[in-house]
């Protein structure tokens, strides 16, 4: 029969091994289900033309996501169906499967009619342009007579 000496830290060791492999370095495992099925990592800019989106949607096809646009909101919807072994158990499991859905409010109003979405290796790509009334107007200074009695002429824009 082995003697074997019991160590009071180990197992704290060991908990505190996991948390910083799997807590730090992966926060949302933190988060309870329902919070962490509704979020995918996103980042969105504004450009002089519009709104651009990236969405990180690995996994899911392009059929399985839906996206609209009603005013100045944006809603990405995505479903990534259950997957189970065919022989076995899981002895890992950190690939999350359901439904999705990230809802944002945009800097500015969008033609969703001109939008342009396409989908490449679990990437997103969304372009919204800004209707025109928004968009930034090039003003020429011009120097003549105005009906006011100030002068007015028209002066070449190098821009």
């Amino acid at each position: 029969m082995t003697n074997m000496q019991w160590e009071p830290f180990s197992e704290l060791r060991s908990t505190m091994d996991r948390l910083f492999d799997q807590g730090f370095s992966r926060p949302w495992r933190f988060l309870t289900t329902p919070d962490y099925q509704s979020s995918f990592p996103v980042e969105i800019w504004q450009t002089d033309d519009g709104v651009e989106l990236k969405a990180a949607l690995p996994g899911i096809r392009p059929e399985d996501v839906d996206i609209s646009v009603v005013g100045d909101t944006v809603t990405i919807k995505a479903q990534r169906p259950a997957d189970s072994p065919q022989n076995g158990t899981f002895y890992v499991q950190e690939i999350d499967y359901g439904s999705y859905q990230r809802t944002f409010t945009l800097p500015s109003g969008v033609e969703a009619d001109k939008a342009e979405a396409r989908y490449e290796n679990g990437m997103l790509y969304l372009k919204l342009p800004k209707p025109e009334s928004v968009r930034p107007k090039q003003i020429k200074i011009g120097t003549g007579q105005a009906s006011n009695g100030h002068a007015l002429t028209e002066a070449n824009s190098s821009t």
